[in-house]
């Protein structure tokens, strides 16, 4: 399988609750809620064809709670089938990179807590078509560092939040990106589709002669 993310960003590379007020308050986080108005009916269409596209899932700890305690719950209403993302989420595999969680109560959820590197390679080594990651700041970055991403997909929404945990961290390492996809959305979030690609190349200036 390959292994995608999937994370919706601020313009200042914010990630920290997009979908709520009180969505992800850690750190004392008070501007939640900040994408949501930004998804049109073209953004939600993506987004609906990303989760459609899962094989299985991978969440760290804290997001794997958010969404347990939201499309785990049944809350979507009766007719959860018809929503794209919640068929996706309680019908398919879901994977949680955590040594603390013990007992997941979401159904169809496997813990990996030892080598979690190799249980990745393992999972990524099966037939099939995506590995999903979705939102999952630390661990996305834990992925990155050790070049598990296969391709990451930015929902970048119209917004400066100001505050909150950021996607990248201000120091780490370089990487080149590979852009696959991009298109733009009525109210104004991009969506960009990028391949990890080694190391970046770094020109250096030179002089305009004078004439």
């Amino acid at each position: 399988m390959k292994l995608t993310t999937t994370t919706q960003v601020s313009v200042d590379g914010v990630m920290q609750g997009p979908g709520g007020r009180d969505e992800n308050e850690r750190g004392g986080f008070e501007r939640g809620g900040w994408a949501m108005q930004h998804f049109d009916n073209e953004a939600m269409t993506v987004m609906d064809e990303i989760f459609q596209r899962a094989d299985a899932f991978l969440f760290g700890r804290v997001t794997y709670e958010i969404f347990a305690g939201s499309w785990g719950t049944g809350s979507w209403g009766a007719n959860q089938g018809d929503n794209p993302i919640s068929a996706a989420l309680n019908t398919r595999p879901k994977y949680v990179a955590s040594t603390t969680l013990t007992d997941p109560q979401w159904a169809d959820t496997t813990v990996l807590s030892g080598d979690v590197a190799a249980a990745i390679g393992e999972l990524k080594a099966k037939p099939g078509g995506e590995l999903q990651v979705h939102g999952c700041g630390a661990l996305f970055r834990w992925l990155l560092d050790n070049d598990l991403v296969d391709e990451m997909t930015l929902f970048t929404c119209p917004v400066v939040v100001g505050q909150g945990t950021r996607l990248f961290p201000d120091t780490g390492r370089d990487r080149a990106l590979e852009l696959v996809d991009s298109r733009a959305c009525p109210k104004g979030i991009t969506i960009q589709v990028y391949r990890p690609t080694g190391r970046p190349q770094y020109a250096t200036a030179t002089p305009t002669p004078s004439t």
